[in-house]
């Protein structure tokens, strides 16, 4: 019997943890590794106290037609991003891996072709984690270098004059 690699047994991981996701289109599942050791997890639902999607049974976003990425503010969720580093000291984030997989909610399939959104970006360039895996495939992941989200700024248009 083959052993699982230290990726894809983190990336399972983050796919269970997107198990406990609520929203009605997509279940992201996150977890930060550092040292070898997990430091926390998170998964995309309501803020604490208020009521999911999923005990709702509806979603604003789909319920008017917002494509995905677009119209944040009109979504009950925080970000699975979000709420791992919520849970996590910044003195363990620093130099850190996260490892992010994504479900449909609607199949409950791997929905590969995902990345941190721009504010999502921004929590993690200031958490201090170096890199982000996002499990592409069953056995297949792209790893960013958050260095290159830092030279890369795509929050500056070019006529942004700054």
């Amino acid at each position: 019997m083959a052993r699982v690699g230290k990726t894809d047994y983190y990336l399972d991981i983050a796919q269970t943890v997107a198990e406990r996701g609520t929203c009605l289109r997509r279940n992201f599942g996150a977890i930060i590794v550092k040292n070898d050791e997990i430091i926390s997890t998170g998964y995309n639902g309501a803020p604490r106290g208020r009521a999911n999607c999923s005990d709702k049974g509806s979603c604003r976003r789909e319920t008017l037609g917002i494509p995905k990425g677009q119209r944040y503010e009109l979504c009950r969720s925080v970000h699975a991003e979000a709420n791992c580093i919520i849970s996590a000291p910044r003195s363990d984030m620093l130099g850190a891996e996260m490892y992010l997989a994504c479900l449909d909610a609607k199949t409950g399939g791997l929905y590969g072709a995902v990345e941190p959104c721009s504010m999502c970006k921004r929590l993690i360039i200031n958490s201090g984690i170096e890199r982000v895996t996002v499990r592409t495939a069953a056995n297949d992941h792209k790893t960013f270098l958050v260095s290159d989200w830092i030279e890369n700024d795509e929050s500056l248009g070019e006529n942004d004059g700054y």
